[in-house]
């Protein structure tokens, strides 16, 4: 398996890139993120890549980052997502909000990608929701610094919101927002009224 590239641009766009890597140029399927990291041709560039092989078609999957090419690995796991929707979802979405997304069961954020549907997007919370929530706190995509304390917290604030007649999933989202819009930290009380204010307009 060709699991990463080094070589010059020959040549790019939205869809796809081809590098020249020793007089070999090989054609590299993108996400748009990609894209735009990459350089002008002629320009040397490094990829993390994907072999997908299938009886009839060897295709390579690039990637910048290796947070893109685990994420899309983790969505080709997920059955009736193929390479080209990974790598469709991959461009609609960054891999920071995808996470935040599939942790708070947004599932209507995830739809808003062209191509995923409800039952797609429901797999994949369902999933990759224990994968993602397994990362460490460094690796966390959240702007509120994440710790034990923190977790708890927002767990205590969607597990009062049950008991109090709301769905999960709505309260979940509402949280990520509001994890989203404030730095700061909050007492069990504070978070449950901001998560509510969220709630009220969705």
């Amino acid at each position: 398996m060709i699991a990463r590239l080094e070589g010059n641009v020959l040549y790019k766009s939205p869809e796809y890139a081809i590098l020249n890597v020793n007089g070999v140029g090989y054609q590299v399927f993108i996400p748009l993120s990609t894209f735009y990291e990459l350089p002008e041709a002629d320009s040397p560039v490094s990829l993390h890549t994907y072999t997908h092989l299938r009886e009839d078609v060897l295709q390579l999957y690039g990637f910048k980052t290796m947070a893109e090419k685990i994420m899309f690995m983790s969505l080709i796991s997920i059955s009736g997502i193929g390479p080209k929707l990974a790598v469709n979802i991959l461009s609609g979405i960054g891999v920071a909000e995808l996470e935040q997304a599939i942790l708070s069961g947004d599932i209507s954020r995830i739809i808003s990608i062209p191509g995923v549907g409800k039952k797609t997007a429901e797999r994949m919370v369902i999933e990759l929701r224990d994968k993602i929530g397994k990362k460490t706190p460094e690796s966390y995509p959240a702007t509120i610094p994440v710790t034990a304390e923190n977790r708890r917290l927002y767990a205590d604030a969607v597990s009062a919101l049950v008991n109090l007649g709301y769905k999960k999933a709505a309260a979940e989202a509402a949280m990520a927002k509001v994890e989203r819009e404030n730095k700061g930290l909050f007492s069990l009380e504070e978070l449950l009224k901001q998560v509510l204010k969220v709630m009220s307009r969705l």
